[in-house]
């Protein structure tokens, strides 16, 4: 048996080294690092691909947060609405531009965002709804338009672990995951479904001032060489890693079936096992592209498996250990523990799996056998 890797980097680039290798011969010869062709063209196929109006390439994911924030024109003071249970970067954010991060409890089931935990948050101040697309499942889009159309509010869609995934609304309309909220945000980071080799994000919207707004706003407030006509930021991505992400792009659908399919052998392997829940899908199979493989461990061992796991050579992680709402750097007095009840389960429960487009059913075999032995042992 292969070696397990949590994600196969290197595996996945087998595929594709030829046309890597020879675009970053051509972009070192052509010297054009910094918004060369290589970007434009990947622009404007990251734009039919996920039927957006404007993409517009940053320098990592959670720039791409920020920027929106910015674009948006929010303010000191206002209050931004999103879960509890995620990566920090989309707390981060909120906090560095002077704005009041307001975390809500998550669904025990998707451990997306709780719509009726976001319209109980709702203040006056409040001005934008975050919604994280969880490991790879939609949050319900719907029920969080509604609540934004019914209270002026915006809503930036964290797109991070979800690219490639499709959200089927109530009209029955299909969209790609980024492109239903007023804007939505991404990373490139190496491990995501769609990553590059180094650093990376980009910025989605299908409002025209918006783009112009934000466009400026990555290359320091500037749409005229030494003309600077909004506070910006330095966030541009760079030609070499346009060339993997243009590499890649075609193969995403693909890439993401193979995690759906590997998705498919852990569930059949792990259905019904007392102690182990398995991921829910919500929706159509497109709806979740598997950034992770996240089960919940019910019976306490879930802190146990990880150390037989390393034991095993079997990687593994847990995301997130601490809620937001007890990281030192965002603990407020506002907060009520009892407003958290799912979060403060999760993290005692919740492991990853190894989760990639190379995994094998050899591989996948030998992570579950060992899993359902030790937790029912």
């Amino acid at each position: 048996m292969r070696k397990i890797q949590m994600v196969d980097l290197k595996g996945q680039y087998e595929g594709i080294k030829d046309q890597i290798n020879s675009s970053f011969d051509e972009v070192i010869s052509s010297t054009a690092f910094i918004n060369g062709p290589e970007v434009q063209n990947f622009q404007k196929e990251m734009e039919e691909y996920l039927g957006a109006k404007h993409v517009i390439p940053c320098g990592n994911g959670t720039d791409a947060l920020q920027i929106a924030m910015m674009g948006l024109g929010l303010k000191p003071g206002d209050e931004v609405i999103t879960a509890d249970f995620t990566f920090a970067a989309t707390v981060e954010v909120i906090a560095l531009l002077g704005l009041t991060p307001v975390l809500v409890d998550v669904e025990p089931d998707t451990f997306n965002i709780d719509p009726e935990k976001i319209k109980e948050a709702i203040t006056p101040k409040t001005k934008a709804i975050v919604p994280v697309h969880l490991f790879g499942q939609t949050a319900n889009l719907d029920a969080i338009m509604d609540i934004a159309a019914a209270h002026n509010l915006f809503v930036i869609e964290d797109n991070a672990q979800a690219i490639g995934a499709s959200y089927h609304d109530k009209t029955g309309n299909s969209y790609k995951t980024g492109t239903i909220g007023h804007i939505g945000a991404t990373s490139f980071f190496p491990s995501k479904n769609l990553g590059c080799y180094g650093d990376g994000g980009a910025i989605f919207t299908n409002d025209d001032e918006l783009a112009h707004t934000i466009r400026g706003v990555v290359n320091h407030g500037m749409y005229e060489r030494y003309h600077h006509d909004v506070v910006g930021v330095n966030s541009r991505l760079d030609s070499l890693q346009a060339v993997v992400l243009r590499a890649k792009l075609p193969k995403l659908d693909a890439y993401n079936a193979a995690r759906r399919k590997a998705a498919d052998l852990y569930d059949a392997a792990l259905k019904g096992q007392e102690n182990i829940k398995i991921p829910v899908r919500v929706g159509e199979d497109d709806t979740h592209v598997f950034h992770q493989y996240t089960l919940k461990i019910t019976n306490g061992k879930r802190d146990a498996l990880v150390k037989h796991f390393q034991e095993k050579g079997i990687p593994c992680g847990v995301y997130y250990p601490i809620p937001l709402h007890k990281q030192k750097a965002y603990a407020d007095e506002r907060y009520n523990e009892a407003d958290f009840e799912v979060t403060n389960q999760l993290v005692k429960e919740v492991i990853s799996l190894p989760m990639h487009t190379e995994l094998d059913e050899e591989q996948i075999e030998f992570i579950t056998k060992e899993l359902i032995e030790f937790v029912n042992a």
